[in-house]
């Protein structure tokens, strides 16, 4: 996936979305889907085995939920790295994420998998849009992801209907743990996820896009969450989460979670001095 980021980084020098090849030349989000046919984890169970250890899964024969987002990024990435693309993927925003496994997906089952992205909407912040994965064991759908994505800048609008957040902020969840994270956190999850996004890598990389220091991955925040609930996780369950600050690399922060009253979790992980959030969340069977 290494030309798709320099594709996607020669996107942002002033003048490159003329380039039919690059994206940037178009106003509206393209109506394609990719599709991936025959993907087999089990060819590289050392990739799966580095990725469980990145995000404290224990080692088994069914997939993390969050790792079949992986198996879908490189589909995600070749679509916003598309000619027809509206703008540059270096500089998005993952605000949300919403995945359901519809049943658990074994390490040697062969998946399809989908991906597509819904049109452009107004957002407080600038413009937001969805990226739509899916994957499937034959026609059996076993697994779909919902990944919001947002585009700093104008275009938005202030009385946009902001989506209703995944787990309430009014109180603070219990501390059930305190995780350190080291400065390379985001170089070692990039060497498993494919996901080599400047922001995460350096910090001299992340200054280029505003952030003093390289940031934490949210999705491996929300796999490292769900790595901690795993004995709790049903087989079939929806993992919905925002993403609210960055984490600056090196951090320790504090995880928290507790039942939601109605046979959920509710969850989280906040700065463990200053109780900032940086990701809140909601699992349910």
């Amino acid at each position: 996936m290494t030309a798709l980021f320099l594709r996607a980084g020669a996107a942002l020098v002033p003048g490159a979305s003329a380039l039919p090849f690059l994206p940037g030349g178009s106003r509206e989000i393209p109506e394609l889907e990719l599709v991936l046919t025959d993907v087999a984890v089990d060819r590289d169970r050392d990739r799966l085995a580095a990725y469980d250890r990145v995000c404290a899964f224990a080692l088994r024969d069914e997939l993390p939920c969050t790792f079949i987002h992986v198996l879908a990024f490189p589909l995600q990435l070749a679509l916003m790295t598309d000619g027809s693309f509206p703008f540059p993927a270096v500089g998005l925003v993952h605000i949300e994420n919403r995945i359901t496994q519809h049943r658990p997906v074994r390490l040697g089952e062969r998946l399809s998998i989908r991906v597509r992205a819904t049109a452009l909407e107004p957002h407080p912040r600038g413009r937001k849009f969805s990226l739509i994965s899916e994957a499937r064991v034959g026609q059996e759908l076993v697994w779909e992801e919902e990944a919001v994505n947002l585009k700093r800048g104008s275009g938005g609008s202030e009385t946009a209907a902001p989506r209703k957040e995944t787990a309430p902020a009014r109180d603070e969840l219990p501390k059930a743990a305190e995780w350190r994270l080291p400065g390379d956190l985001g170089r070692r999850y990039a060497a498993v996820s494919g996901d080599h996004n400047p922001i995460h890598l350096h910090s001299l990389t992340a200054r280029l896009f505003g952030f003093p220091s390289a940031i934490a991955h949210g999705m491996w925040t929300n796999a490292r969450s769900l790595a901690a609930l795993a004995s709790r996780l049903p087989p079939a369950y929806t993992v919905e989460v925002a993403f609210k600050r960055p984490i600056l690399l090196p951090a320790t922060v504090a995880f928290g979670e507790r039942d939601d009253g109605e046979g959920g979790i509710e969850f989280g992980v906040r700065d463990a001095r200053k109780g900032t959030p940086h990701l809140v969340g909601t699992v349910r069977p």
